[in-house]
């Protein structure tokens, strides 16, 4: 007990007193998730549109293909890039592994399949004379589109913010593919079960501090945005 009660002091002096490596290390993270959400929003955007108000071969395939992957362990997403990624890989010309560009693919493939499933569940929920009363009233294709994401804009919010918390969170391709390397791939994750392992719990208690207060934030923010969503619906 002394010595958890020491370690979550130390904790609490390196996240106040700035230090440098570990606002290194959670920068990092938010910068290789952040990245990894900005390229997967579009694609998956588009492709919920298109599950959700288009009728074509194969669209519940698709459908169930996207739920499926949602369960993938983050580790068999990891080793899959990095056969694909190492030298004897058939993308090992791209010298990308141990890199944070992979890292980034990674928790790409992770936010891809959660954003489509929920944001095609968000836009399925739209009623569909909110399109049809766009088209209407004179307004083009994009600008009914944008009327269509204005409905469902509670669910976009809840999906991006839930994808955004499955990504930052995940160890198993972070290790895989970024190797864990000091200054360079080294994101909260994988530092924190290499401190625990070397048996300093000051840095990983500090970084699970950080994961918990995050996971905080994304929870109320889902709450608000759900509450709002029910609002919006009743009235």
């Amino acid at each position: 007990m002394p010595e958890l009660l020491d370690s979550t002091r130390a904790a609490l002096i390196l996240l106040v007193s700035l230090d440098p490596d570990l606002w290194e290390i959670i920068g990092v993270s938010f910068r290789v998730s952040l990245t990894a959400m900005a390229l997967a929003i579009p694609p998956a955007l588009l492709i919920a549109l298109a599950l959700a108000r288009l009728a074509f071969p194969g669209r519940w395939l698709l459908i169930s293909l996207a739920n499926t992957l949602m369960a993938v362990p983050t580790v068999v997403v990891g080793l899959m890039l990095f056969m694909l990624l190492s030298r004897s890989g058939p993308l090992g010309e791209w010298r990308l592994l141990f890199t944070q560009p992979a890292m980034v693919i990674g928790q790409w493939l992770l936010a891809i399949p959660l954003l489509i499933a929920m944001l095609h569940a968000a836009l399925q929920g739209v009623d569909q004379r909110a399109w049809e009363t766009a088209r209407l009233h004179g307004a083009g294709r994009v600008a009914a589109l944008w009327r269509l994401l204005g409905e469902a804009r509670f669910g976009v919010m809840a999906a991006i913010v839930a994808s955004f918390g499955r990504i930052i969170a995940e160890v198993g391709s972070a290790v895989m593919v970024g190797g864990n390397i000091e200054h360079f791939t080294r994101n909260i994750t994988t530092a924190i079960a290499l401190e625990t392992l070397k048996g300093e719990y000051a840095q990983g208690i500090a970084l699970g501090l950080v994961l918990l207060v995050l996971a905080l934030i994304l929870n109320l923010m889902l709450g608000i945005l759900r509450g709002r969503g029910q609002q919006t619906l009743s009235s």
